[in-house]
């Protein structure tokens, strides 16, 4: 997952994990602060706790990469990737070497993003058709923002659900 708005690529992760049911968010940007105790560096050197290995429920779970870079969380997504259902990696643009799910804000006039690359879209008016190929987004509200950044479940959202055909996608 990459944008270059560190508020929407974290909205971004949260619903792309919460279609898939029960998914690991890894986030490796360091532009928001996340207690979740702890990262993805103690995992590399203390080795996963029993908790870690799989999800103990359904639903998302989210953790920092800590001090390492995007590119050295590669080796430690690899291990805890066979016992968990979905990974989600929010990465800075360029910043990651696997899949990249581009989310791009469609913008009116001189504003236009210039990438025909596929994206998922998210509209700032109504009324403007992305230039390339991917899902366009609906409206994102301010209520359903507030519920994703506190862990709270949104599954039955119209923004979230447009989220679903991603997971089917070839993305570079």
């Amino acid at each position: 997952m990459e944008s270059a708005d560190p508020v929407l690529s974290l909205l971004a992760a949260l619903a792309l994990a919460q279609v898939a049911g029960t998914a690991l968010v890894v986030d490796t940007c360091r532009d928001v602060v996340l207690r979740s105790g702890r990262t993805l560096a103690d995992i590399e050197a203390d080795g996963p706790s029993i908790q870690e290995l799989s999800p103990g429920r359904t639903g998302v779970a989210l953790i920092s990469a800590g001090p390492l870079s995007a590119r050295e969380t590669g080796a430690v997504i690899e291990s805890l990737a066979p016992s968990w259902p979905a990974i989600v990696v929010r990465a800075h643009p360029g910043a990651w070497d696997g899949p990249r799910v581009p989310v791009r804000f469609l913008l009116p006039g001189l504003l236009q993003v210039l990438d025909h690359g596929p994206a998922v879209w998210q509209p700032v008016v109504a009324g403007i058709s992305p230039p390339g190929p991917g899902p366009v987004l609906p409206r994102l509200r301010g209520i359903l923002a507030r519920r994703l950044l506190t862990g709270r479940t949104a599954t039955r959202a119209r923004w979230v659900r447009a989220w679903a055909p991603v997971w089917g996608m070839p993305w570079a």
